[in-house]
């Protein structure tokens, strides 16, 4: 693993650039799941898409390296699955730290669909283990998910702002928990789903077994503490 520490005009460059795809990526996403366009048209996109990713492919990282346009103590993370603006699989979901409360806001299209109009209890839990890390690791106690509780009160519409919200409940020595929960941006009062995770800092042995390098979290920024 290594460190990119740079805000160099072309790295800045990059990142808008990275954005910008995923932004077009997640439109697509969006786009192949809702269309109902015959399979001859399907298969000539299919086509086109192919022929439009083969640039992409000419220079791959290797998995065990950091992309270069992301800055572990810079609390940049370009493709991470849930905040990441340059991934397709992302809301992307936003955090902001109010008062010592993790909110959060981010809207799900029709891409993390479960039950009809509404989302898959995955994409919930998913939310939430990442607001909910978030804000261990924002009050000095970053860790690694050991349990994440979840509790379904009502389905999570889609297309529809979300407001979710955490924070941390108990600190024991390497242990955090913390509780949260989703509702509309329109009822934030109303709980659709709320969760409790218990979170564990690794000891610097274990970090390195598991990430060959020493904690990352230990720069204390959220953004990266948890992924």
């Amino acid at each position: 693993m290594r460190e990119q520490r740079d805000d160099s005009p072309a790295l800045l460059d990059r990142r808008e650039a990275i954005a910008e795809l995923g932004d077009a990526l997640r439109d697509l996403v969006e786009q192949a799941v809702t269309t109902e366009i015959p399979a001859d048209q399907l298969r000539q996109v299919t086509a086109d898409l192919r022929r439009a990713a083969r640039p992409l492919a000419t220079r791959e990282r290797e998995v065990t390296r950091i992309p270069s346009a992301d800055d572990l103590l810079g609390g940049v993370r370009m493709y991470n699955p849930v905040t990441g603006v340059g991934s397709a699989l992302a809301p992307p979901l936003r955090i902001d730290l109010v008062d010592g409360v993790a909110v959060g806001a981010c809207t799900l299209g029709p891409a993390f669909e479960g039950p009809p109009r509404y989302a898959h209890g995955g994409v919930s839990a998913q939310l939430l283990d990442q607001l909910l890390g978030y804000v261990a690791s924002a009050t000095g106690n970053a860790g690694m998910t050991v349990r994440l509780d979840t509790r379904y009160r009502a389905p999570i519409p889609l297309r529809t702002p979300l407001h979710l919200t955490a924070r941390v409940t108990a600190v024991n020595g390497r242990k955090t928990t913390a509780h949260g929960g989703i509702s509309t941006a329109a009822h934030p009062d109303d709980l659709l789903v709320e969760a409790t995770g218990v979170f564990v800092a690794p000891r610097p042995e274990q970090s390195w077994q598991l990430f060959g390098a020493a904690p990352y979290w230990e720069a204390g920024n959220p953004s990266v503490e948890h992924d």
